[in-house]
């Protein structure tokens, strides 16, 4: 009984945004270019898993290109995944002017997403951001602003979830 009690205990006083450590299940896309892998980890709410996420440079550790590529574990609308994008956005410092219009192109194209499905963002100086659904490329938004305020929310120091932007950046060792 004192094991149950302790175990309610714990899951109830669990942290409501953590991270752990996922880099056993990373696997590069293939449509990726010489993809090498930064970091990963995996992002929980209220203890449920919602995606294991990985940061790839392309090239070499220090190339201005880089990928984020999300796999999810619980199902979302694409109207939700941009809507909570966009908090995340205001939340690191983007007017809300601008992270509306943003959200409006990126809800021409985000798609809804299933458990086991990915969502890539493929950043290049010259292009801005690509997305990819599963592999196939969905849309593009140019301009390093919005690429800026799109990756932030997980690599800005501002984030809401500071443990997965440091195990992207690589800054985290394995248990």
């Amino acid at each position: 009984m004192k094991i149950i009690r302790f175990l309610l205990i714990a899951a109830l006083l669990s942290p409501i945004l953590s991270t752990s450590f996922a880099r056993d299940s990373v696997v590069a896309p293939p449509y990726l270019s010489a993809p090498k892998l930064q970091g990963s980890g995996r992002l929980t709410w209220f203890g449920l898993h919602i995606y294991d996420a990985a940061f790839y440079r392309l090239g070499s550790l220090a190339s201005p290109d880089f990928a984020l590529n999300l796999r999810y574990q619980k199902s979302f609308s694409g109207s939700a995944i941009t809507s909570r994008s966009i908090d995340e956005m205001k939340r690191i410092g983007v007017p809300d002017s601008q992270a509306a219009l943003w959200g409006k192109e990126l809800n021409t194209f985000m798609p809804n997403v299933e458990s086991g499905q990915t969502l890539t963002a493929l950043y290049s100086p010259k292009q801005g951001t690509t997305f990819y659904f599963n592999g196939k490329e969905v849309g593009q938004i140019a301009g390093p602003e919005f690429s800026k305020a799109f990756f932030g929310i997980w690599l800005d120091p501002k984030t809401s979830s500071p443990k997965l932007r440091a195990e992207l950046l690589g800054q985290t060792c394995p248990p």
